[in-house]
C-alpha cells in the first residue's frame, strides 16, 4: 500500500513572478490604454461614414 504514492504538482505551478524581476521604464495607466483604444474606434466609425 505505501508503494502507490501520488504526486501532487507543487504550489507554484510553474509561474514566475515577472514583477519582481525587472522594472519597465514606461509605466502605463490602464485608463489611458482604454481610452485610446475607444479613440481609435471611434475615429474608425467616423471615417467609414464618409
Amino acid at each position: 500500500m505505501g508503494k502507490n504514492k501520488i504526486r501532487m504538482p507543487s504550489s507554484e505551478g510553474g509561474l514566475v513572478r515577472y514583477d519582481e524581476e525587472c522594472r519597465s521604464r514606461f509605466v502605463i495607466n490602464p485608463w489611458y490604454v482604454v481610452g485610446v483604444c475607444i479613440a481609435i474606434i471611434i475615429v474608425g466609425i467616423i471615417l467609414s461614414t464618409l
